[in-house]
Formats: structure tokens, sequence, C-alpha cells
């Protein structure tokens, strides 16, 4: 293969994430970064926040639908993701035993059925062009084969990381990443802490869990030590990254944390000294 690789560059990145691209890229691919409109994703980034405790959605968007405007102008029928996330980190099992996917596949499971244009109202469709997928018309002539590595091969992020840092010099961050243990896995965007803090709000099991139950089948860790991991990382809050955070969003911090205790589920949390945490804990 003679892949182009494509990069949506992430809000609020993090400096080791954009010097590990620049060590891939200088390795050898041709690559194409696309930083969409920063003004125009943080609008449609807070709205979803607020309404579906996505603060991650804008760029989850740009993810899918700028790379099949890629493949549509670079006449490439041929578009592979790196894990399935659904399969990997708990969701729809749908594409479990499926080589390719289609359009509305992609919709359905990696926008949760939402219209990019449903979350702004004020841009014209060539403002929200990496917010949108090609037309039906284009999608159909290209007629690409879409599909995720993981289903090729186990998927290890541990494994990936040793390959990555074997082979093109990618570094972790010098120190454990918000709510876990582990120090190099989703290094490129401090957005990512705030997303699995709303996971912990809403489900009562945070990054740390879901670090853990991967760990556990590779067979790296033993059930009685990941639990001793959960119990001392799971839901920490994203401190060190508020001020970004209320930056990017435009707000108070009164106004950020109302929409925190809002996604709260408060059938397993409550709160203690101002922090959400669990009832009780399961072990």
């Amino acid at each position: 293969m003679t892949p182009l690789t494509i990069t949506l560059k992430p809000p609020l990145p993090f400096e080791i994430g954009e010097k590990n691209l620049e060590h891939f890229v200088n390795y050898g691919f041709d690559h194409v970064h696309i930083t969409p409109n920063y003004k125009i994703g943080s609008e449609i980034a807070k709205k979803a926040f607020i309404q579906l405790g996505q603060p991650m959605f804008s760029w989850i968007i740009s993810v899918q639908t700028a790379i099949f405007r890629c493949a549509v102008v670079f006449d490439i029928p041929f578009v592979m993701f790196g894990e399935e996330g659904e399969v990997e980190y708990g969701g729809s099992s749908k594409l479990k035993a499926k080589a390719t996917y289609d359009l509305e596949d992609s919709i359905k499971l990696y926008l949760s059925g939402q219209d990019p244009k449903s979350f702004i109202d004020k841009f014209s469709d060539k403002d929200l062009y990496w917010w949108r997928y090609p037309s039906i018309e284009e999608f159909r002539k290209l007629n690409p084969s879409i599909a995720h590595w993981s289903y090729f091969e186990n998927w290890d992020s541990y494994r990936n990381y040793l390959v990555a840092k074997d082979q093109f010099n990618l570094e972790e961050s010098p120190s454990r990443s918000v709510g876990t243990y582990t120090n190099f896995a989703q290094t490129d965007t401090k957005l990512y802490d705030l997303h699995v803090y709303l996971m912990f709000l809403k489900f009562g099991f945070g990054r740390c869990t879901q670090d853990v139950g991967i760990d556990i089948r590779r067979g790296a860790l033993t059930r009685k030590q990941a639990l001793s991991l959960v119990k001392k990382y799971d839901g920490e809050y994203p401190e060190p990254y508020i001020k970004d955070y209320l930056e990017y969003f435009n707000m108070s911090f009164e106004e950020f944390e109302k929409v925190l205790d809002s996604f709260a589920n408060k059938d397993v949390l409550h709160k203690v000294n101002g922090r959400w945490i669990l009832k009780e804990q399961p072990f």
C-alpha cells in the first residue's frame, strides 16, 4: 500500500501529540493535516457539551466527515481507520464481524445519529464544509470501502505503543494521564480527559476502568490489580485543564460546573467536598 495519511488537528492539543505527529510524518509518509475553523468548531462543541455531554463532538464529527471529503477530492476508494471504537471500548457490536461498513453506519455509530448541521444554525454549508459528509451523489460515484484495522489484527494499544516507539520514535507523556495509570494513549488533546470524566459522571466508570479492561484482556493485569488501580484513579477530576476548557467553551467556571452536574448519574454518584464520587465501590 501507498497510503495518504490524514490528521484532523484537535482543539486544545498536547505538545507531545504534535511532536509525535511530526516524527511520524518525517519517517516517510504522504500526509494531509487539516485544521478546521477553530471558532466554528468550538461553537459546535459547546452546544454538544451542554446538550449531550459530548465535549469532543466537533472533533469526532470532523474525524469522520473530513476523511471522506479527502477521499472524494483525491479519488481514493479505500478508507482505513484504526480501531473500531464501539467494539474495543464498549458500544455497538454491529461491526464486530464485518470487514467493511457503509456511510449509514458511520453516521449512526460514530455521530450517534446526529446531523452535524443540527448543532449550529448560524453558519452556512460552506462554513461547515469539514463537518459535513460529501453529497450522496459524490459518495455513490466513489463507492468507497470503509474499514478498521482492528478487524484484521487484534487491537493491542500497548503493543501499538511499543511499535510506534521503536519504529517511529514516538514518545509517551512524561506523566500519567488524568483518571488513569497509563501515559501513552490519547495524548493528542486535553478534551479527551474531559470526555472520559463525563463518561464517569454518566455511567459510574471512567478511563481507568476502560484501561484495566484492555490490560486484563491482554494478560498484563490480574483482576485484583485492576480493582486497586480503578479505586485509586477512576473518576479523577481534570483539574489541570479547567482553564483551557473555560476558554474553549467561552464559559464561566460556574456555567461549566453546572453542565457537569447536569450529567451526573445521581443513582450511583453523590457529591463530597465538591466532587462527584461513587456512592458505593463495586468491589
